[in-house]
């Protein structure tokens, strides 16, 4: 099968990443294998660690890495990565890439449903088991829908997109992601018509909802971060500010030494700091941005394990 997706951020996250040869790298969201074979072709006797949810992506990552003896594939949510690589018998990593975008694959095939550009039924589930965005749309209540579309989409006209989605399904199931989207477009007013596609907010809202994207990330980024090995470097990509809010806290707080006040003599606190930040935080330049539209929202964070 074919699991095409363009890596964002390449260069930037293959330099950030410091890539010893005879170091473990683990791609945790590693799709179609971009970031992966980049981590690869630098490597001697290291190891890589592939991990993805898509059973669609494991598969093709087990082609396209056929016969390579020093690459791992393992089917799972990095949410669980200690559990994944202990199964694995893998003790810790040298440096690990959380790409947190939905992949080019995802994206245009459209019956995986993610797509409001193309009619397919409604899915948008990455692991392709547990509920879909047509049990969302069709079996939340309006109050919650509203909740969802505020918080995850950030949509300001989420009472009229809630109430308008309650109203549709009373007559009849919303089943396809057409259906969806021409629905939000007549929700919405007129001038917000012109501003991008109407319904790119309550998509997303929508696909965070069923892939709980954000209801455990700032613990994932913490456990992540706890596989590393001292001088380890963790690697996140995000594509909204709700993903990199939760990532940049987060890695501060792993930044954050003693918060004695400054007039005590001696620390009684006890807080050191476990990590710090190497750079700051990286966009796509000109040249990417021309190639891959894609990666105009990509942002690059990288925290290093002091040790």
């Amino acid at each position: 099968m074919a699991f095409s997706h363009v890596p964002v951020l390449l260069q930037q996250t293959i330099e950030a990443l410091r890539i010893d040869p005879q170091g473990v790298y683990v791609d945790c969201t590693a799709g179609g294998g971009g970031h992966s074979a980049a981590i690869l072709d630098r490597l001697q006797t290291g190891m890589l660690v592939d991990v993805d949810r898509d059973p669609q992506a494991i598969e093709a990552l087990r082609a396209r890495f056929a016969g390579r003896g020093n690459v791992r594939i393992l089917h799972g949510n990095f949410f669980d990565l200690p559990t994944l690589l202990s199964g694995a018998g893998i003790d810790g990593a040298d440096g690990i890439l959380a790409d947190l975008g939905v992949s080019s694959h995802q994206l245009d095939t459209a019956e995986r449903g993610f797509s409001f550009h193309q009619d397919a039924p409604l899915d948008m589930r990455m692991s392709m088991q547990g509920i879909s965005a047509a049990d969302v749309v069709n079996t939340y209540p309006k109050a919650q829908l509203q909740r969802i579309l505020y918080a995850y989409g950030e949509e300001k006209y989420a009472p009229a997109i809630a109430a308008a989605i309650v109203r549709t399904r009373e007559r009849a199931p919303i089943e396809t992601t057409l259906q969806l989207a021409q629905l939000v477009k007549s929700a919405v007013p007129a001038a917000a018509r012109r501003d991008g596609h109407p319904a790119r907010r309550t998509f997303q809202a929508i696909r965070i909802e069923v892939n709980g994207e954000l209801e455990r990330l700032d613990e994932a980024v913490q456990t992540l971060f706890g596989v590393l090995r001292p001088g380890g470097r963790l690697c996140i990509i995000t594509f909204h500010s709700l993903e990199d809010r939760i990532v940049k806290k987060r890695f501060a707080a792993l930044c954050t030494g003693c918060t004695c006040p400054p007039d005590f003599p001696v620390c009684v606190c006890g807080k050191t700091a476990q990590g710090r930040l190497p750079m700051k935080a990286v966009t796509a330049d000109e040249t990417e941005l021309e190639d891959n539209n894609r990666s105009r929202s990509a942002k690059l964070r990288v925290i290093e394990k002091i040790g």
